[in-house]
């Protein structure tokens, strides 16, 4: 490099071929001190580390990540801890991760699906506590917001396994980084439809799953805010946690239908839409009622056709899982503190545009 004769780093010339010396010598660190920037590794004080980012931006450094994958002794394990149970929507994410895992070998990585009872805390936690670094690289959760799950992945992360949260995301912790929708924004896309649907007022009921679920309480914030400030006339009734459960959902729908005859709208911001939709039918109130729910799977379609259900908020489950892939993939081979992404959008379906 010509930086005497007023060539700097950040030439054209150089953007096209950066290597980690470039790195070095750009930010007048260590090529050690670059390594252990690029893996994520401590020992590295934080305005160290800044200078280095600040350096690979500036002279357009990329790392090879197919050549770094080739270069490996084996592949990347990559272990997917997905909730079971009568979620429609967890089932339409486990389903991509297993279409997805044949296809994976090829790239050499591995994916495993480990399904655990729902809210069952402590049981992700002794799972995540006894991942073994050596046969894990990343491992990939949705789970709720407990003082055992934030544990367990401050655990793993100090074992050396990448975390990366899916759906729901565990802001208290050290996972890496989260892959999902932006929850505010879905609550407060419910209120705005609930909003206009209901010009006149009246009483919405709230079902969550649980608000332990940081998305679900992200959805219930942003959703009551909104109202509040844009809707006044709308009186929130709730919220209610039917845990995800459909059961457990069709027992609330039922008992607000009965003790409640005034109401006027539902927002479901969880799962258990199957019963939902049942609770609605057989009571003859479906079409009655304005009602906002989420994901787009079986029972939610077959809400929307019905007339029982008015707008379907999705999050593109597949999308989900690519993504958070492709998260945990650079991640794990040390291209940077936090792996670009595409947005997760925020999809709206009613009967009219069901695809």
């Amino acid at each position: 490099m010509q930086t005497a004769q007023g060539i700097g780093v950040n030439d054209e010339s150089i953007k096209r071929r950066a290597t980690v010396h470039d790195v070095a010598r750009a930010a007048g660190v260590s090529l050690a001190t670059v390594d252990r920037v690029l893996n994520g590794r401590p020992g590295v004080r934080a305005a160290t580390a800044e200078k280095v980012e600040e350096a690979i931006a500036r002279i357009g450094f990329t790392r090879d990540l197919n050549a770094s994958l080739m270069a490996r002794a084996r592949d990347l394990r990559l272990v997917f801890f997905i909730p079971d149970g009568t979620n429609e929507f967890m089932e339409s994410l486990a389903a991509s991760v297993l279409r997805r895992a044949p296809l994976a070998l090829s790239d050499r990585l591995s994916l495993e699906l480990r399904r655990f009872r729902p809210f069952d805390t402590q049981g992700l936690a002794r799972e995540l506590s006894e991942l073994d670094p050596r046969a894990c690289d990343s491992a990939i959760v949705v789970a709720s917001e407990e003082p055992e799950v934030l544990a367990a992945v401050d655990a793993a992360n100090r074992r050396g396994i990448i975390v990366l949260t899916l759906v729901s995301d565990l802001p208290g912790s050290t996972r890496r980084q989260f892959v999902g929708i932006d929850n505010v924004a879905a609550g407060r896309t419910a209120a705005s439809l609930m909003g206009r649907f209901l010009p006149q007022g009246g009483q919405v009921a709230v079902i969550a799953g649980s608000l332990h679920l940081r998305d679900h309480l992200e959805r219930w914030e942003g959703f009551s805010a909104a109202l509040g400030a844009e809707f006044p006339a709308i009186e929130i009734v709730g919220p209610l946690e039917g845990h995800d459960e459909r059961n457990q959902t069709a027992e609330i729908v039922y008992r607000l239908l009965k003790e409640r005859p005034e109401l006027v709208g539902l927002y479901n911001l969880g799962a258990g839409n199957g019963g939902l939709v049942t609770a609605l039918e057989t009571s003859g109130k479906a079409g009655g009622l304005r009602v906002v729910a989420h994901e787009l799977t079986a029972p939610t379609r077959a809400g929307l056709i019905a007339g029982a259900i008015d707008v379907v908020l999705d999050q593109n489950p597949d999308g989900e899982i690519r993504e958070v892939i492709r998260a945990a993939r650079a991640l794990a081979l040390g291209a940077g503190r936090e792996a670009e992404t595409d947005p997760i959008e925020i999809g709206i379906f009613l009967r009219d545009n069901l695809r």
